[in-house]
């Protein structure tokens, strides 16, 4: 009489445990995969082993690492060849930003294909998802991994893209929620691409024709979100000169079924938007609306200084507070944050900056090079100028009368209520809404 075997656990590696990396790592660990971690930084490693998350303020994940844990599915471990040698998938999710000059970096991912290739085995199905320009997963890395592991792709070895498309403080639900676009380097790979993702994620797929294509795909979304936030902001400063509430145009705008006008603001953040149009730019589309569009989404933390300048006059020695060091609302995420620009103006105007930020320590704050400010700081009192950047929750309520000295509150966001800071004498100043001329 035979004994009955139950079916072997799939085995997957996910390379790079940032917000993304983990939380792909744990829902693939609660859909019945045996899942190996890597990632470079020790104490990242070592509370995942401990069934905790490094990521915090992400709905479900903590849960989720913890059952991992509990139910041995999900293990990390520094030794990237070791976790791929270990795996029939690998799942490559680790950054590649830009460097000081808007030049693609590619150190971290090219440090960590590699390790990928020194652990590859005949077989083996990797997928990039981290956002690439187009040809990169083929011709950078496809190529690097068949020179040091000595295995073709598309032979020994397959080969997918399949962008992430997440947003930070929904990852779980945006995984669910958003089809998952998928190309292939040909028909094999896909083919098992498309099979992993049906049972990892559950989510509906769109297969497209090549690798290419789907890193396309990714950066194509990105732009047209640049573009378009900059066309916002265009329109919002021409509001101005004609006194008209851009937030009223827009309303009324969008109104119309064909009509999607994106919000202006202070400048666009994050680890998407202000880096992955260079993708485009600097391989072959030097010109145009792409190109136009960064500067203008980064011209606009000159722009509001600038209106405060011509409301106040100088900035020299006035005290300034800025709202938020992230690049959004409830996020902890300083990566190109327009709060970098403001900080660097405000300096070369010779004001005194401060910063609160109820998500980040006193240290951190003071890392950027300004001084940290904690609403209950008796020095609120001090403070002439206010900039909305980030309308984090915590601002929602947040009660103006103690700013006794404040004269100018700048709504970067253009998110707080304007009758209230008027109410009590401080000067209204938004993105698109003049001061006084749009009271009535």
């Amino acid at each position: 009489m035979g004994t009955d075997q139950s079916p072997p656990i799939p085995t997957v590696a996910v390379v790079g445990l940032g917000k993304i990396g983990l939380t792909l790592a744990a829902v693939y660990a609660k859909n019945g995969f045996k899942v190996y971690g890597a990632d470079k930084k020790e104490d990242v490693v070592k509370l995942i082993n401990q069934g905790k998350s490094h990521v915090k303020n992400e709905p479900g994940l903590e849960q989720l690492i913890l059952d991992a844990h509990q139910n041995a599915t999900l293990t990390a471990t520094t030794e990237t060849s070791e976790a791929v040698g270990q795996s029939a998938i690998t799942i490559v999710i680790v950054p590649v930003l830009v460097d000081e000059s808007n030049n693609v970096d590619y150190r971290q991912i090219d440090n960590a294909v590699e390790d990928i290739a020194k652990g590859v085995k005949k077989g083996s199905l990797i997928i990039f998802e981290t956002t690439l320009p187009p040809g990169d997963t083929r011709n950078r890395f496809g190529k690097k991994i068949e020179e040091i592991s000595g295995l073709r792709m598309g032979d020994d070895f397959h080969l997918a893209y399949s962008p992430e498309r997440v947003y930070s403080n929904r990852i779980i639900d945006d995984l669910r929620r958003y089809p998952k676009v998928i190309g292939g380097l040909n028909s094999k790979s896909l083919e098992l691409a498309k099979d992993f993702y049906q049972k990892a994620l559950g989510c509906e797929l769109i297969e497209v024709s090549t690798l290419e294509t789907a890193e396309f795909s990714k950066i194509a979304e990105c732009v047209y979100r640049d573009v378009n936030i900059a066309l916002a902001n265009e329109l919002a400063q021409f509001a101005e000169e004609k006194d008209v509430n851009i937030m009223e145009v827009i309303t009324a705008g969008n109104s119309q079924p064909y009509s999607h006008i994106h919000l202006p603001g202070i400048g666009v953040g994050g680890h998407c938007i202000p880096i992955y149009p260079y993708f485009f730019m600097n391989k072959g589309l030097p010109e145009g609306l792409t190109t136009k569009s960064r500067a203008i989404n980064d011209s606009m933390a000159g722009f509001a200084i600038s209106k405060i300048e011509k409301e106040l006059g100088s900035l020299e020695n006035r005290n300034v507070l800025i709202l938020g060091l992230s690049y959004r609302e409830n996020v902890k995420e300083p990566t190109k944050s327009s709060s970098l620009l403001l900080m660097d103006l405000l300096k070369e105007k010779k004001a005194n900056v401060y910063m609160n930020d109820p998500l980040f320590s006193d240290i951190e704050i003071q890392n950027y090079g300004v001084n940290p400010l904690s609403m209950e700081d008796s020095l609120v009192t001090e403070m002439d100028i206010i900039i909305l950047q980030a309308f984090h929750q915590a601002y929602e309520n947040l009660n103006f009368s103690q700013f006794k000295n404040c004269k100018l509150v700048l709504d970067g966001r253009n998110k707080l209520n304007r009758k209230e800071l008027t109410d009590l004498g401080i000067r209204y100043e938004g993105i698109g809404i003049k001061g006084e001329k749009n009271d009535g």
